[in-house]
């Protein structure tokens, strides 16, 4: 129906006979002479319609914006002082010769040329917002990612392997979404939280390098970075350690942002071991673009009287620490008010701090309500560990150390934003040497960091049993900008050791037998060493595409409250394949 697209007109297809076809993007009557803007994949191209050709000129009278059309016509300059340099074919027009009307269009919801459209009204009429030219490029760029992924393993002979999606419901860190069966009356399938366990499967099987596009789905609470159903490139390998698997994602990484991005990132990437990150950053998502740094002052505060900072000094699992604020002291008592109430949802009771006026004068050149509780020497001790000048501001906090990492951990990453600290350009880290397990004070026992299936370091074996806490795990994590994009393990291959982690961990032999039994079978079978990472492709493409939030990469996305406003997704069943399911029926507590 076609002979060129719209975009790729130019001034080398000069008198040249030309079909096209494409939507109305807009239509202007200039004097008699009617011009449309012709949009398809590739861009849009202006098409003129001539007063003399009556016929043509009649039904163009009546096109409306997002009309399909099919045009003939010759292609010609434009006249002089028309040119429009922002379009590839800003130097032509096409002279109408030929129309056929495809289809019309309704008025639209929305006019499709708008950036401040409501995102429920865009996901309502996800069909039109997907024509948008920052739609169509975020999903293009996605797939020339995608495409340059699949390519790297390809050529390193990593063999694409698709992995079941109805699948058996094993503790992964997530709610699964079940579905029931029909011919097992009373029992479900699970929908994968991630291809874990038949991955590390196909290894036992000898396939060695394998990789997977994996839909995955986890029922969780949404936010912007967080969708029930997504996107992640699996990869895993046989016969590898830690430096393996690290040395060929960075340079996987290295290559899709050159090849679609052009930009070079850093060869190696940093790393830093997780202890560091939470220190110094609050978070084992550090953003390197953002310079400001947590200092640890526990030591100076034990002895002061003041209870809020030595409560927490002397207490094992405490911490104090401060956040100091280069130039800060101009923040009004109003703007700290503001983040005092934001760092009240991550826990804090409150946010101390000093405005530093004049260093040399010691307390006199200070400004805080919290002076009065600090002696000379330790006021002193704080400004000279953090590096305080003149003008500084320094926030603290002082609580139990999860609290204290998260607050200042999300204080730094606001203020950054705020005062504008963030440097340009892109800071991928590696974070390493993860504790093995962590305390969940809900369920008052240990949890696995990552997963259950992350082997111990070599050095930590022995500590399994005499100190799970102390042990540390084959993990790593790859960060950028703030955000983590890809987490994988060198998993554990002997039967034994995951049995020693499931005990651990309160999974006792007949709970192991019962959910994970096939991979406990499947480990005595010469399973090799093996290890592999999965990345957030949605992140990913969010990251490249300055997006800022993950539903504008992905095209038919769910609402936070994960249902589908275009489709209406979930919905009411029918009652006859309820009954056929053995589910009893009911009304639905509320509309979605």
């Amino acid at each position: 129906m076609r002979s060129l697209y719209c975009g790729q007109l130019n001034a080398s297809h000069i008198d040249q006979m030309v079909e096209l076809c494409g939507w109305v993007h807009r239509r202007r009557d200039h004097g008699g002479v009617i011009f449309v803007d012709l949009r398809d994949r590739h861009g849009l191209v202006q098409v003129v319609f001539d007063p003399d050709d009556a016929t043509i000129f009649t039904v163009a009278e009546h096109l409306r914006s997002e009309y399909v059309l099919q045009i003939s016509g010759k292609v010609r300059h434009r006249p002089e002082g028309t040119i429009n340099a922002n379009l590839p074919s800003g130097e032509v027009e096409v002279l109408a010769q030929g129309l056929k009307v495809l289809n019309r269009s309704e008025a639209l919801p929305f006019q499709l040329d708008e950036d401040d459209v409501g995102e429920e009204v865009r996901l309502r009429y996800r069909y039109l917002d997907l024509r948008r030219d920052k739609m169509q490029k975020n999903l293009r760029l996605r797939h020339a990612m995608t495409r340059n992924l699949r390519r790297f393993l390809e050529d390193l002979e990593f063999v694409e392997i698709e992995t079941p999606i109805l699948t058996k419901s094993t503790p992964e860190g997530a709610r699964d979404y079940l579905v029931p069966s029909r011919t097992h009356p009373g029992y479900f399938f699970a929908l994968p939280q991630s291809p874990q366990l038949f991955k590390q499967l196909l290894m036992v099987a000898g396939f060695e390098r394998y990789f997977q596009i994996a839909r995955c789905f986890r029922d969780e609470d949404l936010r912007a970075d967080r969708q029930p159903e997504f996107t992640q490139l699996d990869v895993e390998m046989s016969f590898v350690n830690e430096e393996d698997v690290i040395s060929l994602m960075e340079s996987m990484l290295r290559d899709v942002f050159k090849n679609v991005l052009e930009v070079t990132l850093p060869d190696p990437f940093p790393r830093m071991s997780y202890q560091e990150a939470i220190c110094r950053y609050g978070s084992d998502r550090p953003d390197l673009r953002n310079p400001l740094e947590l200092v640890d002052v526990g030591d100076l505060m034990a002895a002061v009287e003041f209870k809020v900072f030595a409560g927490p000094a002397n207490n094992p699992g405490g911490r104090v620490a401060a956040l100091r604020v280069p130039q800060g002291s101009v923040l009004s008592r109003q703007v700290i008010d503001g983040y005092t109430d934001f760092v009240g949802q991550y826990g804090a009771k409150g946010l101390a701090y000093i405005k530093v006026n004049e260093v040399a004068k010691g307390r006199e050149g200070l400004q805080s309500p919290i002076l009065k509780f600090l002696p000379d020497d330790v006021i002193g001790s704080i400004m000279e560990r953090c590096g305080a000048e003149d003008g500084d501001l320094v926030f603290f906090g002082a609580d139990k150390a999860r609290i204290v990492n998260d607050v200042l951990g999300a204080l730094r990453d606001r203020l950054a934003a705020d005062l504008g600290l963030l440097k340009e350009g892109w800071f991928p880290v590696w974070v390493v040497d993860f504790p093995m397990f962590e305390y969940d004070e809900n369920a008052k026992r240990l949890q696995a960091l990552h997963h259950p299936f992350t082997a111990p370091a070599d050095s930590s074996v022995d500590k399994l049993n005499s100190d799970p806490v102390g042990t540390l795990s084959r993990a790593y994590d790859i960060v950028l900008n703030g955000s983590e994009i890809g987490g994988g393990s060198i998993r554990i291959h002997q039967p034994e050791i995951q049995q020693k982690v499931f005990t651990i961990l309160g999974i006792d032999a007949e709970e192991a037998r019962q959910k994970f039994g096939f991979l406990l079978d499947a480990l005595k079978y010469g399973a090799p060493p093996h290890g592999g990472i999965a990345f957030g492709l949605d992140r990913i493409a969010a990251m490249m595409t300055g997006a800022d939030s993950i539903r504008d990469v992905i095209a038919f996305p769910k609402t936070q409250k994960a249902s589908c406003l275009m489709t209406e997704a979930p919905g009411v069943v029918d009652d006859a394949p309820l009954r056929e399911l053995n589910i009893k029926l009911r009304k639905p507590i509320r509309e979605v």
